[in-house]
């Protein structure tokens, strides 16, 4: 819904393109494209994908028209050598590409591609891979992760966006801020050891794996900022990380 609402956290997000840097082209890691085995976009004009179901009819009206890069692609396929990356020109823009960048690159006028997630790999091996993609940042490519923080369906409170957080929701989001201003990649790399919260949080990957990638791509000692801390539907944790 947030692709559509006017709200704090959609506001900060429009409040970033007017901060970023225009970039070359932009690489989304999605929680919403998960394979086995790695794929990258290399689609010329990916289509807008409504991967969701049960929603207002606006969303699906949405398009994001923005070119894809194909080139970047290859440069992706030829930079990591931890793991075999497939071109692929069957998949588009889901709704953790354009959901997130309508607000921040409203114009669609940057050249977009997407990276999937192999599901299977433990969060380590997916560290691995993503500091094979530092590269990118200093050739102009802005790197997105879309994700939640906390993503547990199960226990959103749908009656209404800013009811009482849940307890557990807030101490894992702290716990990872924490981590995160520490540099303490071994903390963010093994979130069972914060327990009960981390199980709640995170009862599966998909959503985590984002935050993942974000901070394997960042440097020793480079700043870290949050545009965004918040809550949705008391358990769904909206921060936004920026590295640089």
């Amino acid at each position: 819904m947030n692709a559509i609402e006017d709200n704090d956290f959609t506001r900060a997000l429009r409040q970033l393109s007017t901060q970023l840097p225009h970039p070359k082209a932009i690489l989304m890691i999605s929680a919403h494209w998960l394979t086995r085995g790695v794929r990258v976009l290399s689609s010329v004009q990916p289509p807008t994908i409504h991967d969701m179901y049960g929603f207002p009819e606006a969303l699906y009206q949405i398009q994001y028209p923005a070119a894809g890069a194909p080139t970047w692609a290859k440069t992706v396929k030829q930079l990591v050598q931890f793991a075999e990356v497939q071109l692929d020109d069957s998949w588009g823009f889901d709704h953790g590409t354009w959901s997130v960048l309508r607000w921040i690159f409203p114009q669609a006028d940057v050249p977009v591609f997407q990276l999937s997630i192999d599901y299977r790999k433990p969060y380590r091996w997916h560290w691995q891979l993503a500091r094979e993609l530092r590269a990118l940042r200093t050739r102009g490519v802005l790197i997105i992760g879309s994700g939640n923080l906390t993503h547990n369906l199960q226990q959103i409170d749908f009656s209404g966006l800013w009811v009482p957080v849940a307890d557990w929701a807030l101490e894992f989001d702290q716990r990872v801020a924490e981590a995160l201003d520490r540099g303490q990649a071994d903390l963010l790399l093994q979130p069972e050891r914060w327990g009960q919260a981390a199980r709640l949080a995170i009862p599966e990957p998909s959503h985590y794996f984002p935050l993942i990638y974000a901070a394997a791509l960042s440097d020793k000692d480079e700043p870290i900022s949050y545009p965004y801390v918040g809550f949705h539907y008391g358990t769904l944790s909206m921060r936004c990380v920026q590295f640089g």
